[in-house]
C-alpha cells in the first residue's frame, strides 16, 4: 500500500512502536512561544500520528508523555503538562475511543494529584473493550523504576519459598511483572529533535528494537515522517543478535 507518498508492506509492519516526543520546548523557543504552546502543539502532533498509525494498522503505539525526571522542571510547566492531560481528555478521548483505539497506562501512580488520575483510569476503564489498537501512554514512567518495581513483585510472589527465589528470576519472570507483558517489545523507536539517547525509556522492552532519530523537532513531526520512519524499518534486516 501507497501512504505519503511510500510504499508499505503489510507483511513487514512494526507490531509496536514506540516514541519519545522531544522538542516542544525548543520548537516553542524558536517561534517565541511558551513551552506550554509547545506541548500543546505537540498533543495536536499526537494525534495526527496516531491516525495514520490506524491507517498503516499499526497494533500498538507508546508515546513518552511525562517522565519521572519531569517532576524537576518548574513548577509552572508541570501543573501546565497536568492540564494538559485533561485538555487531551476532554477534547481527544471520545474520538480516539470512537475509533476503537484501548488506552494503556505506563507508570507509577505516586505523586500524581487524584484529578489526573482520575482521567488516566476514565481513559483506561472506558476503552478496556477496544480492540483496534492500543494506545500506550507513559506517563510518571521510568524504565528502570518499571524494572525494579517487577522484581519487587517477583521477590513478594516468593517470600513463602525463598530458597528458590534465584531460579524464579527469569527473563520471563521478569517481562512478566512489567507495566503491560501483554505488549509485544518495540520493533521501533522514534525520537525527535535530534537527540541519539533512549532517556530511561522502556530500558527492558527497547533491548532489540530498531532505532529511528530525526532532527526534526516534534511538533513539527509530520505523519509523511511517521511514515518514512516505518519504510526506512522495513528496509533493515533485524538479527536479533545473530551473526
Amino acid at each position: 500500500m501507497i501512504i505519503e507518498g511510500y510504499e508499505i508492506y503489510e507483511d513487514k509492519l512494526p507490531k509496536h512502536i514506540a516514541i519519545i516526543m522531544d522538542g516542544n520546548g525548543r520548537w516553542a523557543k524558536n517561534k517565541g512561544k511558551s513551552r506550554l504552546k509547545g506541548h500543546r502543539q505537540g498533543l495536536e502532533t499526537l494525534v495526527k500520528v496516531l491516525d495514520t498509525a490506524l491507517e498503516v494498522k499499526i497494533p500498538a503505539i507508546t508515546v513518552y508523555a511525562f517522565s519521572i525526571e519531569n517532576w524537576k522542571r518548574p513548577m509552572t510547566e508541570i501543573k501546565g503538562l497536568m492540564n494538559l492531560f485533561d485538555y487531551f481528555f476532554n477534547r481527544e478521548f471520545n474520538k480516539i475511543k470512537q475509533k476503537n483505539v484501548k488506552i494503556y497506562h505506563s507508570g507509577i501512580r505516586n505523586h500524581l494529584d487524584e484529578h489526573t488520575l482520575g482521567i488516566i483510569d476514565k481513559m483506561v476503564s472506558e476503552t478496556k473493550d477496544n480492540n483496534r489498537a492500543i494506545l500506550n501512554l507513559a506517563i510518571n514512567y521510568s524504565g528502570r523504576v518499571e524494572i525494579i518495581e517487577s522484581f519487587k513483585k517477583i521477590i513478594s510472589d516468593n517470600l513463602h519459598n525463598i530458597n528458590d527465589l534465584i531460579d524464579n528470576i527469569t527473563e520471563g519472570a521478569i517481562h512478566a511483572n512489567l507495566c503491560h507483558p501483554d505488549l509485544p517489545d518495540p520493533d521501533l523507536l522514534i525520537r525527535t529533535s535530534g537527540e541519539l539517547r533512549i532517556s530511561n525509556f522502556l530500558l527492558w522492552q527497547l533491548a532489540y528494537s530498531e532505532l529511528y532519530f530525526t532532527e526534526t523537532l516534534w511538533p513539527d513531526f509530520t505523519p509523511k515522517e511517521f511514515v518514512k520512519a516505518i519504510s526506512d524499518f522495513q528496509k533493515r534486516e533485524r538479527r536479533f543478535g545473530t551473526c
